[in-house]
């Protein structure tokens, strides 16, 4: 093979390289445009969630006297337990997105014993809708989906068939043959 076939795709890459060189430069001498053109383009900047996200909904749930796994099916489990403070859990959030200050919530939940005695927060806890209007990047909190059926809407699906009306299954074989063949 010759040279010539192996050096054409070092010379389209610098080919590339000075178009795009020579297109910045000019960018540059377009009085203010080019900085325009910079300042709009910037990098995407996920938004990180840290933590357990504890809301509104999950602390209205709670009640004094709740064991600790109830506790725990409601909020998770929490982020940090410390081994100095056994009757103590701490629930840590934090939420940063581009544009915006890091929010960051605690929830503290105490115990006496295995029962739960009190919960402390540090802030105004989002509600649910609240927090997914936040990932999304809304503005405003979206109107939650009503949940229920009205009697209208269920008349277009067929009533369930009555027990009695239903046939009997057919009675189960007395043996089932063997799963694999049995060699003598």
């Amino acid at each position: 093979m010759s040279d010539s076939y192996r050096d054409a795709p070092r010379l389209g890459l610098v080919l590339a390289i000075g178009v795009a060189c020579a297109g910045l430069a000019g960018c540059s001498s377009m009085n203010g445009a080019g900085d325009r053109l910079t300042e709009s383009l910037k990098p995407y900047r996920v938004s990180v969630v840290q933590g357990n996200v504890v809301t509104r909904e999950q602390v209205a749930v709670l009640r004094p006297g709740m064991s600790r796994i109830q506790v725990r099916d409601i909020l998770g489990t929490p982020l940090l337990v410390s081994v100095f403070h056994a009757d103590r859990w701490d629930y840590v959030f934090t939420f940063r997105r581009q544009g915006s200050e890091p929010l960051a919530r605690r929830v503290t939940v105490f115990f006496k014993g295995d029962l739960l005695e009190r919960f402390e927060s540090d802030g105004v806890l989002p509600t649910e809708t609240e927090f997914a209007a936040s990932l999304e990047g809304n503005t405003k909190p979206a109107k939650p989906p009503v949940l229920e059926a009205s009697p209208e809407s269920l008349k277009q699906f067929p009533a369930p068939v009555a027990a009695e009306a239903a046939k009997p299954l057919p009675p189960l074989p007395a043996s089932y043959p063997p799963l694999e063949p049995t060699s003598r």
